[in-house]
């Protein structure tokens, strides 16, 4: 770690103020730490039963993150999971030393747990058995709220106004053991979380936003997991590249070793074979490991055996009967891209065109992004098979029918009528 990095580590929350005048020197920025010092990792059973029964013996919602190896693991697992919760303190738990964390998840059952983006820590903290059954996302309340940056670090400076730098995220947190810096930026992922939550419900109170925002915790709270990808190897950065179903084959062929690979000895797919190598190989089609070599991605690094390896690879889809190659493209689950919709369906497209500009201007009225207010897949999908009769019951049960809150509904399905009424 560089000077700067460990300076940046060592003045990780600081509060902020206006600058001072020219004739006054600036007067030290107050550093502040994890109220109670970096709390001791928690590795064993034993110490996992003390966290448990403290944090059930707190009051108010409890504070989590976690934070994962994106990058350099396979998955997305936890490495390292941090919890704040009144009367209990801060506690950091490794997932790693304690695999199975349904005791803590279960004793948390019932409480509200703040957790910023949760969507995305959801999974992982699922993994290893804590789900909540009530949560607060700190960052989509920033949303609804119209902040214009919703980022932790910016909604702690702007709402609490402390500085929060986040010189860590991205680092490996499957190293052990975890250095005391990434240790002290981790408590203070959570060290601020129960109050930023009350100061934005009281904003998205005085906003007449609170029980939108509700509703979309609860949405979240209740989302089942999402199901496994079809065809993943179809999201190779690249892809558009490859037109042939023969090279789309050998991509195949290359996602599905690589991936194994990448499971077997849990290290980040792109560490293994980088999705720009998978597209020259399949644009390419090399007729040999020589051939293999000479392309960007196989260079001299590569050792024989892995060269022949991912040749073979090349060769099976090269093989492969005509009836065994994949077909260009995945079937529509929905309306085709909008750019097609002139020539497809003018009709169509002029709706859509008035419905955008209602929602446009909507949101914006409420302060909140377009996507917030609703998702830009549900208005595509009601303007390309609108109700056979417009009415204002027709168009909320549209809405009802691809997931739009209560709220949501309430909002759009007068703006959305009237778009789809002027264009009929």
């Amino acid at each position: 770690m560089t000077d700067a990095q460990e300076t940046a580590a060592d003045t990780s929350l600081r509060t902020t103020g206006g600058a001072p005048p020219d004739d006054v020197a600036p007067a030290p920025i107050p550093l502040l730490e994890p109220r109670e010092g970096i709390p001791p990792v928690v590795a064993s059973d034993d110490a996992l039963a003390r966290v448990i029964a403290a944090f059930a013996a707190g009051s108010g919602p409890v504070a989590v993150d976690a934070e994962r190896a994106s990058g350099y693991r396979y998955g997305q697992r936890a490495y390292l999971v941090q919890l704040r919760r009144d009367g209990a303190g801060s506690a950091l738990v490794d997932p790693v030393g304690c695999p199975d964390l349904s005791g803590l998840g279960e004793a948390l059952r019932g409480t509200e747990w703040i957790l910023h983006a949760a969507t995305q820590d959801l999974p992982c903290l699922r993994e290893i058995g804590m789900t909540p059954t009530g949560l607060f996302d700190t960052e989509l309340a920033g949303r609804l709220a119209g902040f214009p940056r919703v980022g932790l670090g910016a909604m702690v400076e702007s709402v609490l106004g402390y500085t929060l730098e986040k010189g860590h995220s991205a680092v490996d947190w499957s190293t052990r053991p975890l250095p005391d810096p990434w240790l002290r930026y981790a408590a203070l992922d959570v060290e601020l979380l129960i109050d930023l939550r009350n100061a934005l419900e009281e904003e998205l109170d005085r906003q007449d936003k609170l029980e939108w925002a509700r509703e979309e915790f609860s949405a979240i709270a209740a989302a089942p997991p999402a199901p496994p990808r079809q065809d993943p190897w179809r999201r190779t950065s690249g892809m558009h590249k490859v037109r042939r179903r023969r090279q789309m084959a050998v991509v195949r062929e290359l996602w599905t070793m690589r991936d194994q690979i990448a499971q077997r000895r849990d290290i980040s797919p792109g560490k293994v074979l980088g999705d720009a190598a998978i597209v020259e190989a399949a644009l390419a089609l090399p007729p040999n490991a020589h051939a293999l070599t000479a392309l960007p991605g196989f260079g001299h690094r590569m050792g024989r055996r892995q060269l022949e390896q991912w040749q073979a690879a090349v060769d099976r889809a090269k093989e492969l009967p005509d009836a065994e190659l994949p077909q260009p493209g995945q079937p529509l689950a929905g309306p085709p891209p909008p750019r097609a919709w002139a020539d497809k369906d003018p009709a169509a497209a002029a709706r859509l065109s008035a419905a955008r500009t209602a929602v446009s201007e909507l949101a914006e009225r409420l302060n909140m992004p377009q996507e917030n207010l609703i998702t830009p897949d549900t208005v595509r999908r009601v303007c390309w098979e609108p109700p056979k009769k417009l009415t204002p019951d027709t168009v909320e049960n549209a809405l009802a029918g691809y997931g739009a809150r209560r709220w949501q509904i309430e909002q759009v399905a007068p703006i959305l009528l009237r778009a789809l009424a002027s264009e009929a």
